[in-house]
């Protein structure tokens, strides 16, 4: 199995760029790429994911196990050509002193050689150190190459390579000229997503062309090459009661310019579990589907405040179906959906009104990082014990006036959650929180919330 682990000396090195480079020029090549990004991140995936023309999977050591995650790139490389990681931050980055949740930890579990993409504005001679003192931090790791990134021009270039060259071993695999064009724009999140941008396949157009012309891809093929085989792993089982059945439920996915933060195997385990996504627009349908349940995931409701709040008809019927025990689960973006309002910059817009109480959005982050929740007795899915949920949060948003007699389905051990104790925001058959989940071995969220939705079905159909 031909693989790659692309990395950086540090966040902000262009390394997305790169790596979505890579996946166009290899794919163009005829070649099957399976992307993989490592952490919890939807932006770059969904790049990634847009350049292979397959779906981008997480890697995430905070929610998965490490047999989870060795099983996770064997099943989802299978009739791939080559995969490549993308890694997150810089490679030895990572939560614990002993780096065992960082990117050398998850390359060397993986067995994948490295390739650094090096931000060389402004340096020289100095390139040497920093290579020298990323391959002696840990002997382990396979640096196979670098990639230089954002290069001021020939001279810069022939300067790094002849230095690189003369104090390293390490073999320049690329080198990228710096190009205004290539940039994405960056929003409070991350990157713009790519289903928000119009120019995607433009910009994606302008990174294969870059890479085809500076990185040496048939040096970059044979280092993938040479990856041995993956270590094994102890399969995956899921529990005989959360096992594939029949697709009777119909579950919508709100999916726009507006909510696109979705992993692809939690989708893909609503319907293993039994069942239906339908795709909504809350911008532009007129009328709710003829759904069993709901899923809203995280997204920008924020920057498109205008044309949701534009779309009454809509607001008001998803309100009516929430009052009416339709069972909806949201996170993040779909919980401030469903808020009363949302106020940024200093403009108000009226939302769902299915939570008693108000969005405000700051300049600063909410809620940040890696989190983890206890459910609650009150909580309203079955099957879960009293473990701890591993999950992540990224939000600029609070609540404000938020009813002080809410039920939650979540206490929070660790984050912010919606009021640094409680997540989970409960009415009716609506559960909503900030955090998101991942449908992992330890936490089969997906399966229960489905379980729900047809529990519940029956429930008003006997009624």
């Amino acid at each position: 199995m031909s693989r790659l682990f692309i990395s950086a000396a540090r966040k902000s090195s262009g390394k997305t760029s790169i790596s979505i480079g890579l996946c166009a020029a290899l794919r163009q090549r005829g070649l099957g790429v399976q992307p993989f990004k490592k952490g919890p991140d939807y932006i770059d995936p969904h790049w990634l994911a847009l350049a292979a023309a397959r779906p981008c999977y997480n890697l995430d050591f905070y929610t998965m196990e490490r047999d989870e995650i060795l099983q996770t790139v064997a099943d989802r490389s299978a009739g791939a050509d080559i995969s490549l990681i993308e890694g997150n931050k810089g490679l030895y980055d990572g939560l614990d002193l002993d780096g065992s949740n960082s990117n050398a930890a998850l390359a060397e579990l993986l067995h994948t050689p490295v390739v650094l993409v090096l931000d060389a504005r402004g340096m020289t001679r100095g390139i040497a150190p920093l290579i020298l003192g990323y391959q002696a931090f840990d002997r382990n790791i396979d640096i196979r190459g670098v990639i230089l990134n954002r290069l001021g021009g020939f001279r810069h270039e022939s300067k790094l390579r002849n230095v690189i060259e003369h104090y390293t071993d390490v073999k320049v695999i690329g080198a990228v000229h710096h190009d205004a064009r290539f940039d994405i724009e960056e929003r409070h999140l991350g990157l713009v997503p790519g289903h928000e941008d119009n120019a995607a396949s433009a910009k994606i157009a302008q990174l294969r062309e870059a890479v085809q012309e500076q990185v040496d891809l048939d040096s970059l093929i044979e280092i993938a090459g040479s990856a041995p085989p993956l270590p094994a792993s102890t399969p995956v089982e899921i529990p005989p009661a959360e096992a594939a059945g029949t697709a009777d439920v119909r579950i919508g996915i709100v999916r726009n310019a507006a909510f696109g933060f979705y992993y692809p195997d939690d989708l893909e385990a609503l319907e293993h579990a039994g069942a239906v996504l339908i795709e909504i627009d809350n911008i532009e349908d007129t009328s709710l589907a003829d759904i069993d349940g709901l899923f809203i995931g995280g997204g920008f409701p924020e920057t498109h405040m205008r044309a949701l709040e534009a779309n009454h008809g809509f607001r008001e019927q998803l309100r009516l179906a929430i009052e009416g025990g339709l069972p909806v689960y949201a996170e993040c973006g779909g919980l401030m959906y469903l808020a009363r309002s949302i106020t940024w910059n200093g403009e108000c817009r009226d939302m769902v009104g299915a939570i008693e109480g108000d969005i405000v959005m700051e300049a600063r982050p909410q809620g940040r990082g890696y989190a983890q929740l206890r459910e609650n007795p009150s909580s309203l899915w079955p099957l879960r014990t009293d473990d701890v949920i591993p999950c992540h949060e990224f939000h600029y948003s609070r609540f404000i006036n938020l009813d002080k007699n809410a039920r939650f389905a979540f206490r929070v051990l660790r984050g912010a959650g919606i009021d640094g104790e409680n997540d989970g925001y409960i009415r009716n058959n609506m559960l909503a929180c900030y955090i998101h989940q991942r449908n992992t071995r330890n936490n089969h969220w997906a399966q229960r919330f489905v379980a729900f939705v047809r529990q519940t079905g029956k429930l008003n159909t006997q009624s």
